[in-house]
């Protein structure tokens, strides 16, 4: 007989999205779903999936075991973030009220707002205190399903800072249960001092920030802001092609607000994901849907810039593109903590169905970040990363709007929150 120490029995509906991994067209419809449902875990891993009679003649509990009564939840993987700005200190309240008075994103950066703003404060702020604002953050995301979470740097903008901003996000594993992927991001806008020398700060990005940051193996993919105002065409391929020789894997901000080929560039140097997607054209659409580059949209910007134009996940989707949602959380343009609103938004402003969006929030976000081997779906071997929702059916999750359903999560085989309520640890070791 196999072991298991800790079972879900009865779910009245269980979302698996087992299966090939990354899901794409039609494929991203099967959700795997399964009724009156039983998942079995051991030291943390997924051990069983399926009925009542199949666990019992196939598993007995260990002494331990713990047993969690599923009857009127809703069982589905972890929701998976794969794009957020996690570690930034101060606010961009005051911004947002300009916005609403006619500034556009792009007027506010040249008045020497926006991005620089977050650095001026990020800059000042402790690696202690920073440390403590994400902590409240992963809070509010773990409350709201998301298990595993991809945190950028880009706010610090040279050596110190952006070392000091990676070093959190791994302090963030030993503090936290939410599982941490981090991206080095110094090529998210050129700083202040090197507005008159951006050439130098190239080349300071190549010769002695990245090489340091790899050297101390601080993150795990290297990103890009491709866009005329901040890293053109030529540059992107230039600090691209570097990160990949210095080990890196590569993701691109790419025409979110205009079409430079961008995308394109993801696709030829075969990064893991092209981000944003906004002002995406025709060829890009092309050249992703026939790659292994994901398409990573943020509906939370066109919704939180109350743009008109979206990322055209419909036709991404349609035409076999690998599409993955996430937050993009960050003070400026998608102040938006809650995975489960972004599932909603897909739903309501990129018109994907609820099972196109689900997929897209959990084994696609986790291919994004070259983690769906371990998260994103509930399969035999994975790591047992649940959330509970009491909903009566998974269509819930974006028919009833202005409520979280999240009820537990259970994260590696460890119950963390629990009727709505963080569970308190002394230690995560």
């Amino acid at each position: 007989m196999n072991c298991a120490d800790f079972v879900i029995a009865g779910l009245n509906q269980l979302v698996t999205c087992a299966g090939p991994s990354p899901k794409t067209g039609s494929l991203m419809r099967d959700i795997g779903l399964l009724e009156n449902a039983w998942v079995a875990g051991y030291q943390g891993k997924i051990v069983f999936v399926g009925q009542e009679k199949d666990f019992r003649m196939n598993f007995q509990l260990t002494d331990r075991a713990k047993l969690i009564d599923g009857h009127g939840l809703v069982g589905l993987p972890g929701l998976v973030d794969c794009h957020t700005h996690l570690p930034f200190a101060g606010s961009r309240d005051q911004e947002f009220s300009l916005r609403l008075q006619g500034y556009t994103y792009q007027q506010l950066a040249a008045m020497g707002l926006g991005i620089q703003t977050t650095v001026r404060v990020t800059r000042e702020t402790s690696a202690e205190e920073l440390t403590e604002l994400c902590l409240k953050r992963l809070d509010a995301m773990l409350l709201n399903g998301a298990t595993t979470v991809e945190a950028k740097s880009g706010y610090g903008l040279n050596l110190e800072d952006e070392i000091k901003q990676l070093e959190v996000v791994r302090s963030l594993d030993s503090k936290h249960p939410v599982s941490l992927v981090p991206t080095f991001m110094g090529a998210h806008e050129i700083p202040p001092e090197y507005r008159a020398e951006r050439r130098a700060y190239i080349e300071l990005l190549k010769n002695k920030i990245m090489p340091e940051v790899s050297k101390r193996r601080l993150a795990e993919f290297f990103d890009i802001f491709c866009e005329p105002s901040v890293f053109n065409l030529e540059e992107t391929r230039e600090l691209a092609e570097a990160a990949l020789q210095l080990g890196y894997k590569i993701k691109i901000h790419a025409d979110e607000f205009v079409p430079i080929g961008g995308t394109e560039l993801a696709v030829e140097l075969g990064a893991r994901s092209a981000e944003h997607l906004i002002n995406i054209t025709e060829s890009g659409i092309e050249k992703l849907s026939r790659s292994r580059t994901a398409a990573v949209l943020l509906p939370g910007v066109s919704f939180f810039l109350m743009m008109e134009k979206k990322a055209p996940a419909r036709t991404l989707i349609d035409r076999g593109a690998i599409v993955a949602l996430a937050t993009d959380y960050n003070p400026g343009s998608s102040h938006i903590l809650s995975m489960l609103f972004v599932l909603q938004l897909g739903v309501f402003t990129l018109r994907m169905t609820v099972e196109e969006a689900i997929t897209a929030c959990t084994i696609n976000a986790a291919y994004a970040i070259d983690r769906d081997e371990r998260c994103g779906s509930l399969e035999p071997g994975k790591d047992l990363d649940l959330i509970l929702c009491d909903v009566p059916s998974y269509l819930y999750l974006a028919y009833e709007l202005g409520r979280n359903p999240v009820h537990t999560v259970i994260k590696g085989g460890r119950v963390v929150v629990e009727e709505k309520k963080i569970v308190r640890t002394q230690s995560l070791a």
